[in-house]
C-alpha cells in the first residue's frame, strides 16, 4: 500500500512539477539525437554514392582533362672525364664518357581556342556532367638556346628532336592528332617507356601521359628561325578542363553552353569585359605571360611537374542537395529544442497536461522531416523537397496538437511557430557569406521572444 502511494506521489510530481517536465523534455531530446545521427550518416552515404557515380561515368566517358603542350624536346651530348691507372702500362689515362641528355623548350607564342559542349548524364537518380571539346592550338617555337649549358652546336642532336604533348586523358581523344610544324606535318602517338621518367608523371589528381611525334624532319627544325605550328584536338572529358601556360605568352579563348562554370586554377579570366556568363553559356579569355608564372622557358635534363600552375574551368552539375540537407540536419537539435520549448511554455501557461509519449511523437515527426527531405530532394529540386517535407511535418504536428492543446489559438500559434522556424532554417542554409550573421540575429530574436512570453510566469507556482 505504501508503494502504491509513493508511486502515485511520484507520478503526481512528474505531472505537476515544472522541474520534472523540463528534465523529461531534456531526456527526450537526448533520445532523439540517436535517429538524428543516423540521418546524418545516411546523408553522407548518399552523397558518397553520388560521388561514386560521378567517378564511374567519368571513367567511361573520359576523365578530367589536364593539357600541357606542345613541348620541343632535343637531345644533346654531355661529357664527363675521369682518370684511371693502367697497371700494364704503369701510367694513368684519361677516360671521356658521353651521356645523352634532353632539353625541353616551350613555345614563344601559344594560343588555344576551346569550344566546350557540356552534356548532362544520368545514372539512376544521379546526375553528372561530361563534355565534348574541340581544341585548336597554334603558336611558334623560338630558336633553342643551349648557351646556358655551354653545349656546342655539334653536340646538339637535331635529327632526334621531337615534339611532346602531355594529357591526362588519352582515352578521351577522338581524332588522330596531326600537327603542322612549319612546312612539315607530323603525327602524334603514345609511347610507353619503363626507363624514361619524363614519359608520365603524377599530380595530386591525375596522371599526365606523353603523346610523341616521330623525329622531326630538317625543314621542321627551329634551328635558325622561329617555326609556327598548329593542330586541332577533339577530346571528351568530365568535370574539369585545365591547361598549363607554357608559352612565353599564353592566351586561351573558351566558349561553352554551360551556364554554371567555376573558373579554377592559378589564373582567372581577364577583366569582366573579357568574361561573360549567361543562361546560354559562357565566354572567357585568359592571358598569361612568362612573368606571371614561376618557371622558365627551357629545362635541361628533365621536365618538372608544372601542373600546379594550370588554370581552366570546372563544369560540374551543382549537386548541393546533399550539402544543404546535411546543413539542415545540423539544425535538427535546434528545431526539436525550440519546438519543445513552445509546447512547454503553452503547457506551463495553460496548465494543459502533455504526456511524455506525446512529446516523443512530436519529436519523431520533426526527425522524420529530414528523411523526407533527403529522399524527395533526390528526385526534385531542394526548394520543392523542403517545401513538401516541411508542409507535411508542420501539418502533421498541427493536426496532432489539436487533440493535445484543446484550443484553436494555441494550435494556430504552433502552426505559426513551426512555419517561421522552418522558414528561418531554410534562409540560413541558402546563405553562405551571411549565414552566421543572420543565424545569430535570428537566435537572438527567438530568445527575446521567449523571454518576453515567459516574463509573467511565476515559476515557483508553475
Amino acid at each position: 500500500m505504501e508503494t502504491t502511494k509513493n508511486y502515485k506521489g511520484f507520478g503526481n510530481w512528474i505531472r505537476t512539477s515544472t522541474t520534472a517536465r523540463m528534465l523529461m523534455i531534456g531526456f527526450i531530446i537526448l533520445v532523439l539525437l540517436i535517429p538524428l545521427i543516423f540521418i546524418k550518416d545516411l546523408i553522407r552515404e548518399r552523397a558518397q554514392r553520388q560521388q561514386d557515380v560521378v567517378k564511374e561515368v567519368g571513367q567511361l566517358w573520359g576523365e578530367e582533362v589536364l593539357f600541357m603542350g606542345p613541348v620541343l624536346r632535343i637531345p644533346y651530348k654531355t661529357y664527363t672525364e675521369s682518370t684511371s691507372y693502367d697497371e700494364a702500362l704503369k701510367k694513368s689515362k684519361r677516360i671521356r664518357t658521353t651521356k645523352i641528355k634532353y632539353a625541353y623548350f616551350f613555345p614563344e607564342q601559344l594560343h588555344m581556342d576551346s569550344q566546350v559542349d557540356g552534356i548532362k548524364k544520368k545514372r539512376g537518380i544521379y546526375e553528372t556532367s561530361v563534355f565534348e571539346s574541340v581544341l585548336d592550338i597554334k603558336g611558334t617555337f623560338g630558336v633553342p638556346d643551349f648557351s646556358s649549358k655551354d653545349v656546342l652546336p655539334e653536340d646538339v642532336l637535331w635529327e632526334k628532336a621531337i615534339v611532346l604533348i602531355k594529357s591526362s586523358n588519352l582515352k578521351g581523344i577522338k581524332n588522330q592528332i596531326t600537327m603542322q610544324l612549319g612546312p612539315a606535318s607530323t603525327t602524334f602517338l603514345p609511347k610507353f617507356s619503363d626507363t624514361d621518367n619524363t614519359n608520365s608523371y603524377h599530380t595530386n589528381y591525375v596522371t599526365l601521359h606523353n603523346l610523341e611525334s616521330p623525329f622531326l624532319s630538317q625543314k621542321a627544325w627551329p634551328k635558325e628561325a622561329n617555326v609556327p605550328f598548329s593542330t586541332s584536338i577533339k577530346i571528351n572529358g568530365s568535370a574539369r578542363l585545365r591547361f598549363v601556360p607554357i608559352g612565353k605568352e599564353t592566351t586561351l579563348h573558351m566558349e561553352s553552353n554551360w551556364k554554371d562554370p567555376n573558373f579554377t586554377g592559378n589564373f582567372l579570366p581577364e577583366e569582366d569585359e573579357a568574361k561573360e556568363v549567361t543562361n546560354q553559356g559562357f565566354v572567357a579569355n585568359w592571358k598569361v605571360l612568362q612573368t606571371n608564372r614561376q618557371f622558365e622557358q627551357a629545362f635541361f635534363g628533365s621536365l618538372p611537374n608544372l601542373s600546379k600552375f594550370s588554370f581552366g574551368t570546372e563544369l560540374l552539375v551543382p549537386v548541393d542537395e546533399y550539402q544543404k540537407s546535411e546543413r539542415s540536419a545540423k539544425y535538427g537539435y535546434l528545431v526539436i529544442a525550440l519546438t519543445f520549448l513552445v509546447f512547454f511554455l503553452l503547457q506551463t501557461v495553460s496548465g494543459i497536461h502533455i504526456h511524455p509519449f506525446q512529446y516523443l511523437m512530436i519529436g519523431l515527426a520533426l526527425v522524420l522531416f529530414y528523411t523526407l527531405l533527403i529522399s524527395i530532394s533526390e528526385h526534385q529540386s531542394f526548394l520543392k523537397a523542403y517545401a513538401i517535407a516541411g508542409t507535411a511535418v508542420i501539418g502533421l504536428i498541427t493536426f496532432y496538437s489539436q487533440s493535445i492543446l484543446k484550443s484553436k489559438k494555441f494550435v494556430l500559434l504552433i502552426l505559426a511557430s513551426l512555419t517561421a522556424l522552418y522558414t528561418f532554417i531554410f534562409v540560413i542554409i541558402q546563405l553562405e557569406s551571411y549565414a552566421l550573421l543572420v543565424g545569430s540575429i535570428g537566435l537572438f530574436t527567438i530568445l527575446a521572444l521567449v523571454m518576453f512570453a515567459s516574463r509573467r510566469i511565476d515559476w515557483d507556482q508553475a
